[in-house]
């Protein structure tokens, strides 16, 4: 081979040379497509670059399914990677991946969170469909790896990755790399993943790395989840009125002098202490001394009172909590409930209960520190829809927190971050803060555009940002909000700026719901069904849908809705009106918050 009769520039030929000892002609041919993809197939030494009329598309492929930001956040930082070792690489969501691409691209990079009960996030909802339909392709000679975010706390932890897994597996693809589901602390683990799809393809492909420069796993801010902003507590309201069976409070901090700036559907990342009377039961519990020394998982030194106070979560209960728990108490009980055919006792078992309850049931005498913090997972900061304008407000950010207490197994209860944030930082008090950025819940670019806002109770956090900002935009587009709670009278958050906001023309429809006002169980999906005709046309006219709330029932009964909707209004059959509904998802005519 010569650089005269290949399509390679020097510096390709350069790298090609040192990779011709002990490689196959295979991965030979490979290289040279790939590198010819990089300039123009006559382009000669020192000569300027021409268009690129044989450019050859990339063979890898990187494809995100996020629902709050995270897994698309983590495919940048693959594609960043790859990048800087040389390797070019698609980025796509897999709301807009092309399936007939499937036997061409040689290398599926997939990066996929769960949430609500297992299911796929709303971007990720048409590829999985596919994949697991009748019209899934053969996919021998496709390489692929997956990255699986989720939360152990759920029962269905990471289970879209692992779908995604298995059906690659089935379709024919063999594993690149295997998979790794990560945790809600899931930078150490990904950053693994991005390490060992690097040298995966390096192998594979026998593509020269050796020079490059490690790109971070994330963008490196001033203030981030390992450097939170000390944020000042302006206010904390109670905004549930009295004799109401809930406690709503609006919390107002200050982001004085931070620099940091968010977007309306940007969550607000709270690092939380845990609750100091729960850490106190727990060590009187294990019989163990508070002031015993214990390196965190951060490396620091610190007394084991203060790691639980801080470091690690000491109340959800999580299957991998239990299986190490099983494991070094010998408990037959815990370990009959992990099986398979066990899950339905298993996930009774956890309802309503704390670690505290699990060490109290199956005591381990003698546990040493070390042992014990060896079985938690960190305490993960909890994430909060902003409900503020930065243009509005920018020295502020606000958040709308339903306080967290209850009674189970005799032992009162407390919610880790709601009741740190209502009770246990004072007026003037600092809350360490972050912002988590979240693209896929965004105003539309067009300010002309209308809206249909549905989050009820405390839901209707971020669409008090959506008003907000548009006001501050002078936006015209109309908006329409449906709002939902237990009680008119003590639970209508936010009623006197809703109605402001109704009359000055920016709110053009607010519709609310109230289900224990009446006989009827009332919700914010029967005042959709109720308006069918008026909020179908609006969505025929270009409205964009947000849903914001609770993953485990509201969101499922408002897609549902909203499909009989257009199934009803526009005449369509069943199949179609879900096909409609899709739609609207892959053109982000529809984004959901949930959780």
């Amino acid at each position: 081979m010569h650089p005269q009769h290949d399509p390679l520039i020097p510096q390709q030929w350069a790298a090609l040379q040192q990779l011709t000892a002990g490689i196959t002609a295979e991965q030979l041919l490979w290289i040279k497509g790939y590198l010819a993809g990089f300039g123009d197939a006559r382009r000669s030494p020192g000569e300027a670059p021409a268009t690129q009329v044989n450019a050859v598309p990339p063979e890898i492929a990187i494809l995100y399914g996020s629902q709050t930001g995270n897994a698309e956040k983590l495919a940048h930082e693959l594609q960043t990677r790859l990048s800087s070792s040389g390797v070019s690489a698609r980025l796509e969501a897999m709301s807009s991946y092309k399936t007939a691409r499937l036997k061409r691209d040689r290398f599926l990079l997939l990066i996929v969170s769960t949430h609500g009960e297992g299911d796929p996030p709303d971007n990720a909802r048409p590829f999985h469909e596919f994949l697991h339909s009748r019209k899934a392709p053969g996919l021998e000679g496709v390489h692929f790896s997956v990255l699986a975010l989720g939360d152990t706390s759920y029962e269905f932890f990471c289970k879209t990755g692992r779908d995604f897994d298995t059906r690659l597996a089935e379709l024919g693809a063999s594993r690149l790399h295997e998979r790794v589901d990560c945790d809600v602390d899931y930078e150490e683990s990904a950053e693994r993943w991005i390490e060992g799809v690097v040298m995966s393809l390096r192998q594979r492909c026998a593509t020269v790395l050796a020079s490059a420069v490690p790109a971070p796993l994330e963008t490196v801010s001033a203030w981030s989840k390992r450097n939170p902003f000390p944020a000042s507590l302006v206010e904390n309201l109670r905004l549930t009125g009295r004799g109401s069976s809930k406690d709503v409070r609006h919390i107002e901090l200050s982001l004085e002098g931070s620099g940091l700036r968010f977007e309306p559907g940007d969550s607000l990342g709270v690092v939380v202490s845990n609750w100091p009377e729960r850490v106190a039961d727990l060590l009187s519990r294990l019989g163990l001394d508070a002031s015993a020394p214990l390196t965190g998982p951060s490396g620091r030194e610190s007394s084991l009172e203060n790691a639980l106070l801080n470091d690690y979560e000491i109340t959800t209960i999580t299957r991998p909590f239990l299986e190490r728990y099983a494991e070094i108490s010998a408990a037959g009980e815990l370990r009959d409930l992990l099986k398979e055919e066990n899950r339905t006792a298993l996930r009774d078992f956890v309802h309503g209960r704390e670690i505290l309850d699990v060490v109290q049931r199956y005591p381990v005498p003698g546990i040493s520190a070390a042992q014990f913090v060896g079985i938690l997972r960190r305490l993960p900061p909890r994430l909060y829809s902003i409900a503020s304008s930065y243009h509005a407000s920018p020295d502020e950010v606000h958040l709308t927190v339903a306080v967290v207490r209850y009674e189970s197994y005799g032992l009162p209860r407390q919610g880790v971050a709601s009741t740190f944030l209502a009770d246990r930082v004072p007026e003037g008090g600092t809350v360490p803060v972050y912002v988590d950025s979240n693209p896929n819940f965004r105003l539309p670019a067009d300010p002309e555009a209308a809206l249909i806002m549905i989050g009820p109770g405390t839901g209707v956090a971020p669409f008090r940002a959506f008003l907000a900002e548009r006001e501050a935009a002078g936006a015209k587009g109309k908006n329409w909000l449906f709002f939902g709670d237990r009680n008119f009278h003590s639970d209508f958050l936010y009623q006197v700026e809703w109605l402001d906001y109704r009359q000055k023309g920016l709110l053009n429809r607010i519709d609310v719901a109230f289900s224990r006002d009446s006989d009827r169980k009332v919700y914010v999906q029967h005042r959709m069904l109720d308006r069918s005709r008026e909020l179908y046309r609006w969505i025929e006219e270009g409205a964009h849908v947000y849903v914001c709330g609770d993953a485990q029932r509201m969101a499922p009964d408002v897609h549902q809705a909203l499909i009989q909707i257009v199934e009803k209004e526009g005449g369509h059959r069943r199949e179609r009106a879900e096909e409609y509904v899709n739609e609207l998802l892959a053109a982000r005519r529809y984004q959901r918050d949930v959780y």
